[in-house]
Parts: C-alpha cells; sequence; structure tokens
C-alpha cells in the first residue's frame, strides 16, 4: 500500500529536518528522488546518506530558490537526470520574521520570492511533463500559521495562505489530466531548532496541543507519501492538517 516504486520525485529543501524526513518516505517506499536544496556540501552528504541508508540512485541537482534562472532550470534538470517527474514537493521556505510595523521591504521581498514564487515557477514547469503523461502529483509545505496567523510572521503566513489558494486553483486545471495538487500544513515540528529551546518555551508550546507534544518530521513525510501515491487519487485541492489538534480545521 502507497507504493511509488516507478516513480520518480523532486524534494526542495530536501536536506532540512521536515525536508529529509519526506525524502526518506518518498525513498522508502521506493521512488527515486532529485534532492535539491542551495548548500551544496550539505546536500552531496544527504544524498550519500539516503543513498547508503535506504538503498536506490538518488540525485542531488543544487537550486538557490531565490535566484529566479535556477529555479526556472530546476524541473528540466529534474527530467533530464530521473527521465521524468511524477511527484513535485515543494518544502523548501525561509523565515523573516518581523512585526509589520517594523518589517522592512526586502524581508517581505525574500519571504514571498522563496516560499511562494519559486513553488509557482516550479509547479508552472512541472505541469507541462505531468500533463503529457496524464498523471502527476504536486504537494506544497504550508503551515498551520497560513490559516491562523501569527504575530511576526505576517509575510510568512501571507505566503503559506498563499500556497494553499494557489494549489486549489492549478488543482482545478489539471484535475482532468490525472493531476492531483495538494497541500500539507504541519503545525510545531519537533527539528534540531526546537529541541535547543528552553524547557520552559518547550512546555508552552505543548501546552498549546492537545496531544501535548511536538511532531516529528516522519509525521509530515508519512502525509505526502500517502498524498504522493496513486491511493490519494482521488483527493486534489485539500490540505492535509498535520498539528496534534493544534488547529482543528474544518
Amino acid at each position: 500500500m502507497f507504493s511509488l516504486e516507478g516513480k520518480t520525485a523532486l524534494v526542495t529543501g530536501a536536506s532540512g529536518g521536515i525536508g529529509s524526513a519526506i525524502a526518506y518516505a518518498l525513498a522508502r517506499q521506493g521512488a527515486r528522488l532529485a534532492l535539491s536544496g542551495s548548500n551544496s556540501a550539505k546536500l552531496r552528504s544527504f544524498r550519500e546518506q539516503i543513498n547508503e541508508e535506504v538503498g536506490g540512485d538518488h540525485v542531488e541537482i543544487t537550486c538557490d530558490l531565490s535566484n529566479t534562472t535556477q529555479v526556472e532550470e530546476l524541473i528540466p534538470a529534474t527530467v533530464d537526470t530521473l527521465g521524468k517527474i511524477d511527484i513535485l514537493v515543494n518544502n523548501a521556505g525561509v523565515t523573516r520574521d518581523n512585526l509589520a510595523m517594523r518589517m522592512k521591504d526586502e524581508e517581505w521581498e525574500a519571504v514571498m520570492r522563496i516560499n511562494l514564487e519559486a513553488a509557482f515557477r516550479l509547479m508552472r514547469a512541472a505541469a507541462r511533463p505531468m500533463m503529457k503523461a496524464r498523471q502527476g502529483r504536486i504537494v506544497s509545505i504550508t503551515s498551520v500559521v497560513g490559516a491562523t496567523g501569527n504575530p511576526g510572521q505576517m509575510n510568512y503566513a501571507a505566503a503559506k495562505a498563499g500556497l494553499v489558494g494557489m494549489s486549489k486553483s492549478l488543482a482545478q486545471e489539471l484535475a482532468s489530466r490525472g493531476i492531483t495538487v495538494n497541500c500539507v500544513a504541519p503545525g510545531f515540528i519537533r527539528t534540531a531548532m526546537t529541541d535547543q529551546l528552553p524547557d520552559a518555551q518547550k512546555d508552552a508550546l505543548n501546552a498549546r496541543i492537545p496531544m501535548g507534544r511536538m511532531g516529528e518530521g516522519e509525521d509530515i513525510g508519512a502525509a505526502v507519501a500517502y498524498l504522493a501515491s496513486d491511493e490519494a487519487a482521488y483527493i486534489t485541492g485539500q490540505t492535509l492538517h498535520v498539528n496534534g489538534g493544534m488547529a482543528m480545521m474544518s
């Protein structure tokens, strides 16, 4: 069940905490991966690690998502390297937190360029080979704050909410071609960064979650693997919230 044998997938931000968990989840289900990120050394190390631990012949493609030219070249490079693209996972993202009154134009623009504009360009480019193949899966990683908002994250929340609206629109355009477009919205997920928080701050965060704990990267990876599978063929234009009940969306 949820086998991805014979499928290829591009994962952006693949060497990060959530990105690496997504990559592992897809690889373990049999997908061959193009792992993308901006840090070449970190990406190469991760590719070697996942090839050794999971097996397969996964590849790395360095891409700076703030560079429009590199973004436009990423899907063609993936198709050239893997032979096709069945699954696109828009995972990479940045934060430039600040209160609205203090937010600089460059803080707004950086988040929009990487979190929203780059995802748009990749979705647009991936749609063409997927339409030709009459099948495909596009999954974008949004955030609970895209639905709830969050002080100091006006730019980030806007970009993540924009991903949801963009995905719903594209889902309607591509549904007749057998292509689904969905989102996964993580809540608080345990990462190397959250591990460094003081215990009191962790306790305060966990108190906001009915399950009483942060999620794991594997929780997000499992959600993506499901939406990428044949079993999710009738699910499109949806956002799967993975947040331990922190925000219960209807």
